[in-house]
């Protein structure tokens, strides 16, 4: 098979982390909602998870002032709203209200629920050194919430500038883990 060479700056577009999530996060009255993609499983108990944030976004000052964010997981029905969600800043609008979100209260964070979303993760930041180098943050999930009628979700995967790929079929292979 004969393979050409990847330019280095779309290698990202091969891997991805998983599905796209939004990211909402407040402090002192203010809040925000982020379309997010760079993240990643760290443990397994207690679950911990790495995130990636830019310091220009308005959820960067607001996560790391709260130290705390909802991590909502979306269904491809949620896809135009993830987009316009991730295409717009917070500092100039609710993006809530723009892109058609309901923030619920959360029980153990002070950020809000995503309604809409069929699982909503708690978190509370747990480690922040890598924040300076890579706006890498370590959540700790502290409750998890999911949509029992959702049994086989179609979640949206970012292939990068605007390209989406959707879940398909589950499929089960053999496996020891638990």
């Amino acid at each position: 098979m004969a393979k050409r060479a990847l330019p280095l700056g779309k290698v990202s577009t091969l891997i991805e982390p998983g599905p796209v999530v939004l990211l909402s996060t407040a402090h002192r009255g203010e809040r925000d909602v982020m379309t997010q993609s760079w993240h990643v499983m760290l443990e397994f108990e207690p679950p911990l998870i790495g995130c990636v944030i830019s310091d220009r976004n308005r959820s960067f000052a607001l996560l790391k002032a709260s130290r705390e964010c909802v991590i909502n997981i979306p269904g491809v029905e949620l896809g135009e709203a993830v987009a316009r969600c991730g295409n717009r800043s917070g500092r100039q609008l609710d993006k809530f209200a723009a892109c058609g979100l309901t923030p619920r209260p959360a029980r153990e964070v002070g950020a809000p629920l995503i309604d809409e979303c069929f699982a909503n993760l708690e978190c509370r930041v747990v480690d922040t050194r890598l924040v300076p180098s890579y706006g890498f943050f370590v959540l700790q999930v502290l409750r998890a919430w999911v949509d029992p009628a959702v049994k086989d979700p179609r979640t949206l995967h970012h292939r990068g500038r605007g390209r989406f790929m959707v879940a398909g079929e589950t499929i089960r292979l053999r496996s020891r883990a638990r």
